[in-house]
């Protein structure tokens, strides 16, 4: 039999079959391990196989179909390892906020980067609105416009006072979107906003550190009234790069993407060489600093926290 996973816990998944009716299953041992370097061999948003379990209500994933694409993150715990945090998406959407707690450019550009890296259309929804500062609104304009001019759609909310929360209800119409972010941000008033009837637990900011607390325990998908579907997910405090190629990594920046083939040398890392148009580009400021920062501390594999 055949299932959509809409839900992980870690050791048991809860699985809906093609009729609607949501089964609690489990892995096999070896299916654990075959082949498969992640922590999570099965993710929200997989479709599976499973088998009933002799005279049990629950059942065994047997198969995982291929995956379309994915988001993927290296774990905090085991550096060598990595997280699916959601599989076959139609978008990305990763919820940021300039203050309280505050989402680095490293950060959102990594983020960007992985979804790139997998073919997953990405979202910037800057939240808290309602927290801006006049200086603030300068700043939110500034990164707006920087990442709109490389081909980010982005939205300013506020999910509290449900500020252009209309917009983003017809960005999540009709398709499965995974939603992402650092604890505190404000995803799951976002989601609440979004669909009241989910009502799901959200919490307050961590005075001592100005960082979210987890309110979200695992990655969990959300039937959207008025069609679609969301993975709401974990915060993410880090957000690992994984399994991209020093030489590759130029190709998911957009910006620096259209220029390649312009370069003096065709293996041009981009960092000091003669000819190399992706550095005359940021000279002359056509490429963010601050993006071109980003690109060589993943080239560099230098530390990836915010």
């Amino acid at each position: 039999m055949r299932g959509l996973v809409t839900k992980s816990t870690g050791s048991w998944y809860l699985v809906e079959n093609e009729e609607g009716k949501r089964i609690q299953c489990r892995i096999k041992g070896k299916f654990r391990i075959k082949g498969i370097q992640t922590t999570n061999p099965i993710a929200v948003g997989d479709w599976v196989d499973y088998e009933y379990e002799p005279d049990q209500d629950s059942a065994v994933i047997t198969a995982l179909e291929p995956r379309k694409n994915y988001i993927i993150r290296r774990s905090i715990n085991l550096s060598k390892q990595a997280q699916i945090i959601g599989a076959n998406l139609d978008q990305a959407l990763l919820v940021v906020t300039l203050a309280s707690p505050p989402t680095s450019l490293g950060f959102i550009d990594r983020f960007l980067v992985t979804a790139e890296a997998y073919d997953i259309p990405a979202v910037l929804v800057f939240n808290k609105l309602d927290l801006f500062s006049e200086e603030g609104l300068e700043i939110l304009e500034d990164y707006m416009a920087m990442y709109a001019h490389i081909g980010y759609p982005c939205y300013a909310t506020s999910a509290r006072e449900k500020t252009n929360i209309a917009e983003v209800r017809l960005l999540l119409k009709d398709k499965i979107t995974l939603v992402s972010g650092h604890s505190g941000v404000g995803k799951s008033t976002l989601i609440n906003a979004i669909e009241p009837s989910v009502d799901l637990k959200t919490g307050e900011i961590s005075d001592w550190s100005d960082k979210g607390k987890h309110t979200t325990t695992f990655a969990e998908m959300i039937d959207l009234s008025f069609g679609g579907k969301l993975i709401d997910t974990p915060g993410i405090r880090e957000l690992g790069i994984v399994d991209i190629e020093k030489a590759e990594l130029a190709h998911f920046f957009p910006e620096m993407r259209a220029r390649l083939n312009k370069c003096r040398f065709h293996n041009c890392r981009h960092i000091n060489e003669p000819g190399c148009v992706v550095l005359d580009a940021v000279e002359k400021g056509e490429i963010e600093s601050s993006r071109y920062d980003s690109y060589l501390s993943i080239y560099h594999n230098q530390d990836t926290r915010n």
